[in-house]
């Protein structure tokens, strides 16, 4: 990125950006694109009530009720699956955190992270201050802040060395959202994604991958530095201008805003652990259908991949974060079990002798064909040599979930069930996904779906 580049005024790529985040109707939005943002919508909340078990999202929320309250007069807003308030940051700092620490929700390749995981919080939150907000505006507001977070991703991979969290750009999306529903002038506007860009985490992913902890992705900071530049900018507080929008090395990414819809550009995870697992998981359990192995017909596992994959932990986990920035584990589970699910992630399965055995068994290493492929394709090979002396290979995999093809209405609605039934029950979490199914419907008040997701205490 250009170290500095004096601006006098806004730039013609603010100027597009302002007027798209500002003008957008539901009527503009191709049907498409409607139709796959509700089901991102879906599995977001899905993601969300499942990600009550990990114990980030419990740390979250009482840290935000116990130190991140709304002051007198301000705004306040529910905690999801809770009930308490808290100030609008405290809100989205809470479900971030919460979402980020399952890692089960969506993301765009080309991003090599996730907007959707601070979009909803910075959704839900601003959305208590605008009590009567339309089921349809909500929904094209979160389509703005995936348009305007995956274009600030490209923009920052684009002209930076280090490869950031995604909390480093997805907090222009969480204030592109807040602007629209606060309505704030272009100018205002201006300040709160230079806010959100200047106080955004540009943390080290790699950093974190090799030393799995709650930080995950930096989104918890991510969603509520973007609420936080909103109503900072609308107090009067100044920015300087967003480099990943109007710096000239940046413009490229903005050029086809409102033409090409990465909405629909985006997979969404069938299981939850780091997407680059994802297709040696795949390949384990075919196998496993296919010849009708157990673990105990297993001698040894063969994993090639690209280099970060590579790079996950390859160890028996001993927390849920590591276990979710794993390898080994959750393809020795998904042979063991036939399933990689929530179960697979919590300490429980920790213990379990079979899956244990299996990851001591494996073998990982670098494809230079994967490697040539990353970003923008995860692929993966896995064999089996059983224990009587036949090999079992998937050939080369690509990661499920789409967005070749994108996933489907039945596939994530079952995602949905599976995720969301255990912690809330059939009848409440039934309720749920018609709301966000028909969240855009006539006359339907966002406020429905609010009520739902954050009942009082």
């Amino acid at each position: 990125m250009t170290d500095f580049q004096t601006l006098t005024a806004p730039s013609g790529t603010f100027t597009k950006v302002a007027r798209f985040t500002r003008e957008l109707d539901h009527d503009g939005v191709p049907g498409p694109v409607l139709d796959f943002a509700r089901l991102l919508l879906l599995d977001l909340i899905g993601v969300g009530i499942a990600a009550t078990r990990v114990d980030a999202g419990r740390i979250a929320r009482d840290f935000a009720a116990a130190h991140w309250a709304a002051g007198p007069g301000a705004p306040s807003a529910r905690l999801m699956l809770d009930g308490r308030r808290t100030s609008l940051p405290g809100a989205a700092y809470a479900l971030a955190t919460q979402l980020d620490n399952l890692d089960a929700h969506d993301g765009w390749q080309p991003s090599k992270g996730h907007a959707g995981a601070a979009l909803l919080p910075a959704l839900v939150a601003m959305a208590e201050a605008v009590p009567d907000l339309a089921g349809r505006e909500a929904l094209v507001a979160l389509i703005v802040g995936y348009e305007v977070s995956y274009r600030a991703a490209w923009a920052l991979h684009a002209t930076a060395a280090d490869y950031h969290t995604s909390g480093a750009w997805n907090a222009l999306g969480a204030a592109a959202i807040g602007a629209r529903l606060l309505g704030l002038s272009d100018d205002t506007y201006r300040h709160a994604l230079g806010l959100a860009e200047f106080h955004a985490p540009r943390s080290q992913m790699m950093r974190e991958i090799a030393n799995p902890t709650m930080l995950h992705d930096g989104t918890g900071w991510g969603a509520p530095t973007g609420v936080s530049a909103v109503l900072l900018a609308r107090a009067g507080f100044t920015g300087a201008p967003a480099a990943l929008v109007e710096f000239d090395d940046a413009r490229f990414a903005w050029d086809d805003l409102g033409e090409r819809w990465i909405t629909t550009e985006q997979y969404i995870k069938p299981y939850p652990v780091c997407r680059w697992a994802h297709a040696p998981i795949d390949g384990a359990l075919d196998l496993r259908r296919t010849h009708g192995l157990t673990p105990d017909d297993i001698e040894r596992i063969e994993i090639r991949t690209f280099a970060y994959a590579a790079q996950l932990w390859n160890d028996v986990p001993a927390s849920s974060p590591v276990a979710q920035y794993a390898l080994a584990w959750p393809v020795a589970a998904a042979l063991a079990r036939g399933k990689v699910t929530v179960e697979e992630i919590l300490p429980q399965s920790f213990s379990d002798p079979a899956i244990r055995r299996l990851v001591a068994q494996t073998d990982v290493s670098v494809d230079a064909a994967c490697e040539a492929a990353y970003p923008a394709r995860r692929m993966a090979s896995v064999a089996i040599m059983g224990r009587n002396g036949r090999r079992y290979e998937s050939g080369m995999r690509e990661a499920s979930g789409g967005p070749v093809p994108l996933a489907g209405a039945a596939e994530v609605t079952a995602k949905f069930r599976s995720f969301s039934e255990p912690v809330i029950g059939r009848s409440r979490a039934a309720e749920i996904e018609s709301l966000a199914l028909g969240i855009d419907a006539p006359g339907r008040a966002f406020r429905s779906l609010l009520d739902a997701i954050a009942p009082p205490p």
